[in-house]
């Protein structure tokens, strides 16, 4: 009859290890896969109530630039430039927003990703 648990016969301990090595491997594939998702994936911020939009890639690519002419004013340039600002970080906060619910999904084990 087999022993369960403990260390009888010097199979307990590396069975369970070789267990958790295959399932932090495993996670591991996950976290790559969820990281490539993110990172194809487009998101896109505005400023301005919509006079500028920008999408930007998970990687922080910018793909696309949007501006309303109304916004436009040639004797108004700093406003332009701020609303070019805020609509890439809304568009940054929501991919770090996606970020951190992805991984989310794995309890916040982000330094499990060295095993």
């Amino acid at each position: 009859m087999a022993k369960r648990g403990g260390f009888g016969g010097g199979m307990g301990m590396p069975g369970n290890m070789n267990n958790m090595l295959k399932q932090a491997q495993r996670m591991q594939r996950q976290l790559e896969e969820q990281q490539k998702e993110l990172e194809e994936k487009e998101f896109t911020g505005t400023a301005g109530g919509g006079a500028v939009s920008i999408t930007v890639t998970g990687k922080y690519l910018v793909k696309k630039v949007t501006i309303d002419p109304d916004a436009c004013d040639p004797e108004d340039v700093e406003t332009l430039e701020e609303l070019v600002m805020l609509a890439f970080n809304d568009a940054a906060g929501k991919i770090g927003e996606a970020n951190e619910s992805a991984m989310g999904k794995f309890g916040g084990l982000g330094g499990f990703g060295g095993f």
